[in-house]
This record gives C-alpha cells, sequence and structure tokens, in this order.
C-alpha cells in the first residue's frame, strides 16, 4: 500500500523556518522530497497539510499544494491502474520529472543528455552518444522503452546482436558504457530507481578483451624525429604533432588543438585535459622547444600553438569540424611518414600516446610510476595512472627517454 502526505519536517533551517516536504510511503519505507517550501510553525496546519491563514498568500499557496497532491496520486494511479509495482526512488523520478500523462522514456532522455552535451560545446561525446543511441535503438527496433525496461536480460540480447553485426569486444564495450553512463545519469536526476539497477548484474568490465594498442619503437620513434622535412614540407605539421604529442605525454590531439601560448610557461606546458578535466604541468623538452619555436616564428594571428584553429571565438561546431577535417589529413600524412620511414604497420594519432607510456616501460622506468595499465587495457586506465605520478617523476623519466633517442 503506497500513501502520500504533506508534510512540516522538525529540523529548523537557518532562516528559523520549518521546511515542507511530501511524504510517500510504502511497505514501511518512506521518501521524504522536498518541495522547496517553508514556514513557521505556527504557519502550518499538520492534520489538514496546508497553510493556516496567517500565512502570505495561503490561498493561492494551498491551491499549488493541492496540484502536488494531484500530481503524485496521479503517478501512483496510474501504476495501480496498470499492475506495476513503483519504487521509492522510482517514484521520486517521477515526481520530480512530471510530464501530465507521461513518464520520461529512455529515448527522450538520451535526447536531452545529447542535447546538454552540444550546448556544453562537447561535440564529439554528442556524436558518439547519437552513435550509441542509433545503435541501441535499432536493436530495439524503435520500441519505446522506460529505465526499469533495461534488464540484464535486455543487454546480453543487446550483446548477442552487436558481436552478430561484427562488434568485437572494444566496440560492444563502448555502447555499453554508453548506456550504462545514460542509467546513472537518470538515477542522478531521479528519472530511474537504483532498485533496477540492471549493470550490478550485467558487467561491463567483462568485455575488455585483449588490447592491440599500435606503438611504435623507440628506433621508429628516432627514424621520425630525425625525417628530413625539406624533402617533403607537406608534412611538417603532421611530424609536428605526432613528436610534441610523444614528449608531452601523449598529449590527446583535441587538446593539442587548443593548446594556448599562454598554456607555455617557465618551460612548462601547463593544461587540462578535456577528457578528464585532469591538470597536467609537463616540463618541455627539446624536442617540444623546437617545434615551439617553429610555430612561435609563424607570428599567426590567433593565440593557438598550432595552425589547426584558425580563428578566435570558434564554436563548438567550427572546432568539431577543424578537428575533424585536420585529423583526416593528420592520419593520412602519418601514413605516408610510415611508408618514407619504412615503418611496418599502420600509425594512427593515437600510436605517439601509445608509444610514450611503451618506451618509458621499456626504457626501464619502474612499473610502479608507468603501471601495467598504462595503456594495455585501455586509454582511460592510461590516464587515471598519469593523473597520479608525480610531475617531477615522469619528467625524469621522460629525461631518460630523451636521452634513448639521442643517442
Amino acid at each position: 500500500m503506497a500513501t502520500i502526505k504533506i508534510t512540516q519536517r522538525a529540523k529548523v533551517l537557518a532562516n528559523g523556518e520549518y521546511p515542507i516536504f511530501l511524504r510517500f510511503t510504502k511497505d514501511r519505507k518512506t521518501k521524504f522530497i522536498s518541495l522547496k517550501l517553508s514556514c513557521d510553525l505556527s504557519q502550518w496546519n499538520e492534520t489538514k497539510s496546508e497553510f493556516r491563514k496567517n500565512y502570505p498568500n495561503y490561498k493561492q499557496m494551498n491551491s499549488a499544494l493541492t496540484e502536488i497532491r494531484n500530481r503524485a496520486e496521479k503517478i501512483i494511479s496510474d501504476h495501480l491502474g496498470k499492475g506495476e509495482d513503483i519504487a521509492l526512488d522510482e517514484f521520486e523520478g517521477l515526481f520530480l520529472n512530471f510530464k501530465g500523462d507521461k513518464k520520461i522514456s529512455v529515448k527522450e532522455f538520451w535526447d536531452e543528455y545529447i542535447d546538454d552535451l552540444n550546448k556544453s560545446g562537447r561535440t564529439g561525446n554528442a556524436k558518439f552518444y547519437k552513435f550509441s543511441k542509433n545503435s541501441f535503438f535499432k536493436f530495439l527496433e524503435n520500441k519505446n522503452i522506460y529505465f526499469k525496461d533495461i534488464t540484464p536480460t535486455l543487454l546480453g540480447k543487446y550483446e548477442v546482436y552487436l558481436r552478430a553485426n561484427n562488434n568485437i569486444d572494444t566496440g560492444v564495450s563502448a555502447k555499453m558504457r554508453a548506456i550504462r553512463a545514460i542509467y546513472n545519469d537518470a538515477i542522478r536526476k531521479g528519472c530511474a530507481s537504483k532498485e533496477y539497477y540492471p549493470f550490478t548484474e550485467y558487467k561491463v568490465s567483462k568485455l575488455k578483451g585483449t588490447s592491440n594498442k599500435r606503438a611504435l619503437s623507440i628506433v621508429d620513434v628516432h627514424k621520425v624525429i630525425n625525417l628530413d622535412m625539406t624533402e617533403h614540407p607537406t608534412l611538417i605539421d603532421s611530424r609536428n604533432y605526432f613528436v610534441f604529442s610523444y614528449y608531452t605525454r601523449g598529449m590527446n590531439f583535441s587538446d593539442m588543438m587548443k593548446l594556448r601560448w599562454e598554456n607555455i610557461v617557465d618551460g612548462k606546458v601547463i593544461y587540462v585535459r578535456s577528457k578528464t578535466k585532469a591538470r597536467f604541468i609537463i616540463k618541455v623538452l627539446e624536442p617540444v622547444q623546437q617545434i615551439l619555436d617553429y610555430y612561435k616564428a609563424q607570428k599567426r594571428e590567433t593565440k593557438y600553438v598550432f595552425p589547426i584553429v584558425l580563428k578566435e571565438n570558434s564554436t563548438p561546431m567550427e572546432l568539431e569540424y577543424r578537428k575533424e577535417r585536420t585529423i583526416k589529413k593528420y592520419n593520412k600524412d602519418l601514413k605516408e611518414i610510415a611508408s618514407i620511414c619504412k615503418i611496418d604497420g599502420k600509425i594512427t594519432s593515437y600510436v605517439a600516446r601509445h608509444s610514450f607510456a611503451t618506451n618509458l616501460k621499456q626504457s626501464g622506468v619502474s612499473t610502479d610510476i608507468i603501471s601495467e595499465a598504462m595503456g594495455h587495457q585501455n586509454l582511460s586506465i592510461t590516464q587515471v595512472y598519469l593523473k597520479e605520478l608525480e610531475n617531477d617523476v615522469i619528467d625524469s623519466a621522460m629525461e631518460t627517454l630523451l636521452q634513448k633517442v639521442t643517442k
């Protein structure tokens, strides 16, 4: 039996008043939902659950309380009418996100999530979540579902569907992590209940698989660094991006393109990584300084280090366009550089990051510093370990790496 009551709680606020809550009780368990209202004890009638006449605008406020009560009762009656149970957290989510006759569906919530990413300028993430949403709802044949419908069984069927469509572990894992992130956000916002959380049983971690990350040996990195660029002037920028990334702890391309001259301070590269919001302070080694000097001499009008973002105050969509266009050329150029340097295998923009991690380890740097997780399973583990290392320890290790190359 589920019951509701609007009540005043006996916890005094900073203004001396007492808060008004909606109390939802089910199976002897209680959930209090703040109504963002408060009044003096003398202004509240607990028996009738309404404001007394001495409360300002008491008639209008009591009408508002009636609407709140009706909303809560409708949520309960809708579930009872369908023969459905309703958990405490689910009731709270439905109440806080009430949409008349309709509770928010997974697709609606997912679309709002993508919209928020676009508005915050995280257009790359927005594209990933849109791609993941389209994949999931293609599997569902565009069926309208709610978060409680996402069960471990459904996720298992989706995994089978993905593998039948040639998705490997990394692809399956990425799509499942997207669903998990959406579900977690829905719980935080009160749109889904923890009671039905499917990822307690369905483990995304089982999808890690075996890493096949590409990394260049120190010898091959040396070939790229020493390539005579006078014979290949169209490849200069791409070669510079690769070397710069390698000697700045595998800096991501997205962060390189947004790097400004103000991020270069007293022989250090100081920046906040877009993906993790972690702050990095990296010593400028000689190869990095040479690249900085090269672009400084160009005296471009923008304050960006690299000639990727061509104007100040670019919109998120413009930045995404420049990123996609430049990284496409970057990867094409790296393929040509590999051919010129007689390096076997495919080189992409991520190879600099993998090479940095692998070569530090192979150079004798302690595994306590680099850690087995750095780039071996996925980049997120790499980033976690790098974030936790002391800057001077890493800088010292990188000096060792530089010496290996220049000998």
